[in-house]
């Protein structure tokens, strides 16, 4: 049995990555219609103070650079442009007059977005600043595997109404790929998601910078924690869905982040990079609402979206992978000793600039 067919409008059989390429980015795919906030809820659509915390930690990869005379800022998979708008928004005059912003996204440029937000299909080249993937490799199409009653870990094949049947066993890079980072015991029903394709994507965004950093944002599992059955899913209008390939819902899997991290690259939770950030989800003293309300009221608020940002289980659990590149002050190339807090050590914050 082979699975190098596509899966058409016919139900022919294929692997989940040709699947969920042609569901999610062919000529008719949901990203090339629909805008992510649409269907679920991100950390760049849950607070303004996620944009912010972004902003800040431009601010002080600036001033490890030297403070350049150009500062790029790449947003990639960047749904509707959201994050480099309020990341623009949240720069000080000075650095936002010196900053350049790309959003990198296969659908088409957005009426009405900010002029200063350069629109491409691939990331820049000779990137001097930071490159920011939220929510990116997550919807980088994989493969799935799954064990035999054998307990041989075979590709998955699919059609496009969803139905699925085994197919060949996983072979060449892909088996090796899985005896390393996702080794499935040879028990029946077991799957894996063969995460190559995004090692790959990673690294070829990373080569894009030049001096600064690359982040990627996303729900992540490590080599200690991988589960027994995979994390494919889909999601529709703000529902978790059953994941069919046929261009009506999001397709998405967590990812390996260990994995796809370069030499001197780091992965730590959302919740620790962005207190590292400033960012702190401690309710405002109630002193304050009887002496200024209307700021008690404002700072409150803060303080909820800046919990739901940080919370365990759920949007602080996911992880940042942190790659360093091409610096040798401020952001070493090397592994990263402590938390997101030792990286940026003794740069100031933005507001105090």
């Amino acid at each position: 049995m082979t699975d190098d067919t596509t899966a058409g409008p016919t139900g022919d059989w294929s692997g989940w990555r040709a699947a969920a390429e042609a569901a999610l980015y062919g000529p008719e795919g949901f990203y090339r219609r629909e805008g992510p906030a649409g269907h679920f809820r991100t950390s760049v659509h849950a607070s303004p103070l996620f944009a912010e915390a972004v902003a800040r930690l431009l601010c002080r990869i600036d001033e490890a650079l030297g403070r350049p005379a150009r500062l790029d800022f790449v947003d990639m998979a960047a749904g509707r442009g959201e994050l480099a708008t309020g990341v623009l928004a949240a720069l000080p005059a000075d650095l936002a007059a010196r900053t350049r912003a790309y959003a990198v996204e296969i659908a088409d440029r957005p009426e009405g977005l900010d002029q200063r937000i350069e629109w491409l299909t691939g990331p820049p080249k000779n990137i001097t600043g930071l490159l920011f993937a939220n929510e990116w490799l997550d919807n980088v199409p994989v493969e799935i595997a799954e064990t035999d009653s054998s307990g041989v870990p075979r590709k998955v094949l699919v059609r496009r109404d969803g139905r699925e049947r085994l197919g060949d066993p996983v072979a060449g890079a892909e088996a090796e790929w899985l005896d390393r980072w996702w080794p499935l015991p040879p028990e029946e029903g077991l799957r894996a998601e063969i995460g190559l394709p995004r090692d790959e994507a990673w690294a070829s965004a990373v080569a894009a910078v030049e001096r600064g950093l690359a982040v990627a944002v996303d729900y992540t599992h490590t080599a200690t924690s991988r589960p027994l059955f995979g994390t494919l899913t889909g999601f529709r209008e703000g529902r978790e869905t059953a994941p069919v390939p046929d261009g009506s819902c999001d397709l998405t899997a967590h990812v390996a982040l260990d994995a796809c991290a370069l030499p001197g690259g780091r992965v730590l939770t959302q919740r620790d990079a962005l207190r590292a950030l400033g960012l702190a989800g401690a309710r405002p003293p109630l002193t304050l609402a009887s002496t200024r309300p209307a700021e008690y009221v404002r700072a409150l608020a803060r303080a909820g979206e800046a919990a739901e940002l940080t919370a365990v289980g759920g949007l602080g659990d996911f992880g940042w992978l942190l790659q360093p590149v091409g610096l040798s002050a401020g952001l070493p190339d090397a592994p990263l000793d402590g938390p997101l807090a030792d990286l940026l050590v003794d740069v100031p914050d933005h507001e105090e600039q």
